[in-house]
């Protein structure tokens, strides 16, 4: 089963993108693609690169993040695993959680990739 992790953070000040900072998610990445889990994920750029489109009849585009936190999206990981159990497992090994981020982990609706069930024309494939 597939399963989104989205990883929550305080957001620095200034994000400094080190050898040294970014080890732990390197060693985490390998780690989950050895063991044949990953199949997705990516970190965000900051929240006030954000563009929000709201409906309700006429579309309304809003500069920056969808909810005004402490906590912003940062990124996400799409793990295959056989359980929630599992998850929740990988979800710990998450390094933004020893940074005292959170790691929201979600089932997805369907298990597979919305693209590789697709037609040419964009509709379901049988």
């Amino acid at each position: 089963m597939q399963y989104l992790l989205t990883i929550w953070m305080e957001e620095p000040e200034e994000l400094e993108l080190t050898p040294e900072t970014m080890a732990p998610w390197a060693a985490f990445n390998n780690e989950a693609a050895a063991a044949g889990v990953l199949r997705g994920g990516s970190g965000l750029q900051p929240s006030a690169t954000a563009t929000t489109v709201r409906g309700g009849g006429e579309v309304v585009l809003t500069d920056g993040p969808f909810v005004e936190t402490k906590e912003q999206l940062a990124g996400y990981y799409v793990l295959e695993v056989a359980d929630l159990d599992e998850a929740l497992a990988w979800a710990r090994k998450v390094p933004a959680v020893q940074w005292g981020g959170a790691i929201e982990v979600r089932p997805t609706a369907g298990g597979t990739d919305i693209a590789e069930n697709r037609d040419a024309t964009g509709t379901a494939a049988p």
